[in-house]
């Protein structure tokens, strides 16, 4: 068992400290939310006064935040971790965030004798609940090997992807396919509905034949389809609009490093900022497919 300290407390970062708790470490947490930090001492979690002195404590330390500029300000910035981490610590970052910065933050730790792996994951927050997370890793081999049984008491699929900014890479490349299959499926559906075809009726069919995916099965955008997901919830919770529009943006970028074709990425990403900018940066993605109804109003 590890002393972990936990850095953002989100819909996915909460839930995954949870499951550290649960398993059996001395968790320590801190997020810019007093609710979600209460929230985790109810289960189990301890804080601390500072986040100087939550480093301190730490054999390992994730942080799940929501961009580059948050991690970079986290670990360099000027009341930044880097100077309260003890020596040979464990850095396992797990937000989505661009290669650049993770090459920044993992050679200003290691001139600091800290490991660090960047380990986006998917899977949602309900992969976060039930600890289903899978882990895209970049870094070392043997910090991956050390990072390994702590991510799989949040996870069920941990790969090891390359070299420090592999798995932020692996990462793009599925939230770009992520938003264009969402972007597809409710355009599928709604044309289904727009004829006359009901809802449910179509996604099963689908669902046996060529157009089966990921976001008709698990994550349907359709109100009413699926139980327990955000569509059904009037999409609040899970992945807002306003980080795949992020994510979406960093798959173009590493696109445009490589001078990689990607046209259907880039549609994404203009229909997702639309989307959020027409009010919908704070909902799930999946309500993308209210874009495509001619009789929604907001």
């Amino acid at each position: 068992m590890a002393n972990v300290s936990f850095f953002g407390l989100g819909n996915m970062g909460g839930p995954m400290a949870a499951n550290l708790v649960n398993a059996g470490h001395s968790v320590m947490v801190f997020d810019l939310n007093k609710e979600a930090i209460a929230d985790l001492v109810k289960q189990g979690a301890t804080t601390a006064e500072s986040v100087a002195d939550l480093a301190k404590h730490a054999d390992v330390i994730v942080s799940m935040l929501p961009a580059g500029k948050h991690v970079e300000s986290l670990y360099l910035g000027e009341q930044g971790l880097i100077d309260s981490i003890k020596p040979n610590t464990l850095v396992i970052d797990s937000s989505t965030i661009d290669k650049p910065t993770v090459l920044k933050v993992a050679n200003a730790l290691a001139a600091k004798d800290v490991q660090f792996v960047d380990a986006p994951v998917s899977g949602g927050v309900a992969g976060a609940v039930a600890g289903t997370l899978s882990f895209m890793v970049g870094g070392d081999k043997a910090d991956f090997e050390r990072a390994q049984p702590l991510l799989t008491d949040m996870g069920k699929n941990i790969f090891h992807a390359g070299a420090h900014g592999a798995g932020q890479i692996a990462k793009v490349c599925n939230n770009m396919l992520l938003g264009i299959l969402m972007a597809g499926t409710s355009e599928a559906l709604q044309l289904g509905i727009s004829n006359g075809l009901d809802a449910k009726t179509l996604s099963d069919i689908m669902l046996q034949s060529s157009g089966k995916n990921w976001t008709l099965e698990r994550y349907n955008p359709c109100p009413g389809v699926l139980d327990n997901v955000p569509s059904s919830n009037n999409y609040s919770g899970g992945f807002m609009v306003d980080l795949m529009t992020k994510d979406l943006g960093l798959a173009l970028d590493t696109a445009i490093d490589s001078q990689s074709a990607t046209p259907m990425g880039a549609l994404a990403r203009s229909l997702f900022s639309l989307h959020a900018a027409q009010g919908y940066g704070t909902s799930d993605f999946s309500s993308i497919f209210k874009m495509f109804d001619h009789q929604n109003k907001k």
